[in-house]
């Protein structure tokens, strides 16, 4: 049995380390999956610690307009998970060390077979798997499997989800609690609620599992709010309007557009 204690995740805030991060979110093989490994590696160079990977969906469960747009152009490519898995052994390959979270339906899951799935994620070399779809009921039958595989189930909580089920969401969340400062759908916003601070505040009081916090974040000064209460500030729909930005671009570009946004965002957790 794999011990998930010790994957990339959770090495993050082991021993009480009081780490705070920025998690970029980034739709694999968007534009291309050359880009997505290429973006990695400079994400890692620039002194980012975790990434949240995206698996394009048909019919996306949170994702607002910038992100659903990216999930339909790379369906329409033909993008295969058996694709996304390699150019996620491919970044390993090559010495990557990022801690990585895949994001995906449940349906793609349990189509391709759960115990199968987690072990191809965790040998492709992927750390935590975020389900948005994925019922508390079923996350006590699959956060045990996670866990044998090696990785870590992040589970998601959002605004209206009731005192005493936070607590019980909390209980089956390993490597990090994926708070969701809104509700509703992804999307860039100058500023989020007042209430979201408060929220993390009594929900870090529950639990001692690591806090990051997604939706809406899009510039440093935001990212450095959140991480006053949070462990971590998770940025997706911004990072993706910029790879759309530059998608047209030689892929060096689209590298340095994208990453240079990121190491300004990277300077609210310094």
């Amino acid at each position: 049995m794999s011990d998930v204690a010790n994957n990339r995740i959770s090495g993050i805030w082991s021993g009480g380390a009081k780490a705070k991060i920025l998690a970029p979110f980034l739709t694999a093989g968007y534009p291309s999956l050359d880009a997505t490994v290429a973006l990695l590696r400079d994400f890692e160079r620039r002194g980012v610690r975790l990434c949240e990977i995206g698996i394009p969906f048909s019919d996306p469960i949170a994702d607002g307009p910038v992100i659903q747009a990216s999930f339909t152009e790379t369906l329409e490519k033909g993008l295969k998970l058996s694709q996304v898995f390699a150019a996620i052994r491919q970044y390993r390959e090559q010495g990557g060390q990022l801690a990585l979270a895949c994001m995906i339906s449940y349906s793609i899951v349990f189509r391709h077979g759960v115990k199968q799935f987690l072990a191809d994620a965790k040998s492709a070399g992927f750390d935590g798997m975020i389900v948005p779809d994925l019922p508390l009921e079923e996350a006590k039958t699959f956060e045990p499997l996670a866990s044998s595989a090696g990785l870590a189930n992040i589970m998601l909580i959002a605004p209206t989800t009731p005192a005493e089920r936070r607590v019980e969401i909390a209980r089956h969340s390993r490597g990090f609690i994926y708070y969701m400062s809104i509700a509703g759908i992804t999307g860039e916003r100058d500023r989020l609620p007042e209430a979201t601070i408060s929220a993390v505040q009594e929900l870090k009081r529950e639990t001692a599992t690591p806090v990051c916090v997604g939706f809406g974040i899009s510039n440093a000064a935001t990212v450095a709010s959140i991480c006053q209460v949070a462990d971590g500030a998770i940025v997706g729909s911004a990072i993706v309007r910029r790879i759309t930005e530059a998608k047209a671009k030689p892929l060096a570009e689209i590298v340095g557009h994208v990453g240079a946004f990121v190491g300004e965002l990277l300077k609210g957790v310094e």
